[in-house]
């Protein structure tokens, strides 16, 4: 499909630099099947599901990803995007003309240090680093700025910490928040038991990928970055519980429903999955296992406005972003959500 079907105008002022606190007070455009808009806050989710439905989250932690380093007397920024084993990345380098195999890039007083071991294009290198593991993560968490989005335009800060990390955040890995469940709260949480809501965890760890613009005319030519995760048995079994008696499968962002997609097989059964996925989601995919799905609002020309508009059809969603525009909702990472049926 030509990209430019997905391009729209959005003034910068609807961009959030900020969470609204508390998180559950964010605004939420509830969008049906047949495109009508409900205007709500994330606090009313329990009264727009069922009992018997099942919320599936993703329990990916964010790690503090952005390293600024030294590459003899120059400066360098590595973005982490993809853990390759325990002491191994793939990252993107801005300059990355100061690196090529060989090249050692120190990143802090204290030894702190990597290698490039390779380099591919777009600014993407391999990085070996002096430590792996806990000890990796544990220099990460002491030398590392929390990966923002590029279009938050400032500094990281001890806020984001907090704010840029869904409450439930369990398995390091992530270098992007699953930013759909940074509104949920455990007061949240027990109205949702209260109504009888389910939920379960996967695991998607969300590379730097996700904020790649599409740069090809035609959605054909655009390549996805290959994001890792998991899928244990009692999420499976979970899911297909659920469905055999009834109730809908609400995937927490796009994170979650790209995850249970890929792990879904073809008669539509969700099983165990451990590995990678590079799934691109445009209109006329056909969904196996996701019913609905609460996710932010996404950027222009986007992946994951692509990924939406197959969910809930391209006029829907068109649609449904000119009402969110023209009513003040706030977009993208730290923004407002919405919770949109499955078309058809």
């Amino acid at each position: 499909m030509r990209v430019d079907l997905f391009d729209f105008d959005l003034p910068k002022h609807c961009i959030a630099e900020r969470p609204v606190v508390p998180r559950d007070a964010a605004r939420l455009l509830s969008v049906a099947a047949d495109g009508a808009v409900t205007d709500r806050i994330v606090r009313d989710l329990p009264d727009l599901l069922d009992p018997g439905d099942l919320l599936v989250l993703n329990d990916t932690r964010v790690i503090p990803a952005r390293l600024f380093g030294r590459v003899g007397a120059g400066g360098v920024e590595l973005m982490l995007h993809r853990r390759v084993s325990d002491d191994t990345w793939d990252a993107f380098a801005r300059p990355a003309r100061k690196l090529r195999p060989g090249v050692r890039v120190d990143l802090a007083d204290d030894g702190f240090r990597a290698d490039c071991i390779a380099k591919g294009e777009g600014g993407q290198v391999t990085l070996r680093f002096d430590r792996g593991g806990v000890a990796l993560v544990q220099a990460l968490e002491d030398h590392g700025h929390v990966p923002l989005p590029p279009y938050i335009k400032r500094p990281d800060d001890a806020r984001d910490r907090t704010d840029y990390q869904t409450v439930y955040a369990r398995a390091d890995g992530a270098v992007a928040a699953p930013t759909a469940g940074l509104h949920l709260t455990e007061r949240l949480f027990a109205a949702l038991d209260a109504r009888g809501v389910a939920r379960t965890t996967v695991t998607l760890h969300v590379g730097a990928g996700t904020f790649l613009p599409v740069k090809a005319d035609d959605t054909d030519d655009h390549v996805m970055h290959r994001e890792d995760g998991a899928v244990s048995a009692a999420a499976a079994r979970a899911v297909t519980e659920t469905r055999v008696r009834g109730g809908r499968v609400v995937a927490v962002g796009t994170t979650a429903l790209r995850l249970l997609e890929s792990a879904a097989g073809d008669d539509g059964i969700l099983r165990p999955f451990q590995g990678g996925t590079a799934l691109f989601i445009t209109p006329g995919y056909r969904f196996k296992v996701v019913d609905r799905l609460l996710t932010n609002f996404h950027l222009p020309r986007s992946t994951l406005f692509m990924l939406v508009s197959a969910f809930a059809g391209l006029e829907t969603m068109r649609a449904a972003y000119a009402h969110a525009i023209a009513s003040g909702y706030r977009f993208y990472s730290y923004g407002d959500a919405s919770l949109l049926d499955r078309a058809g």
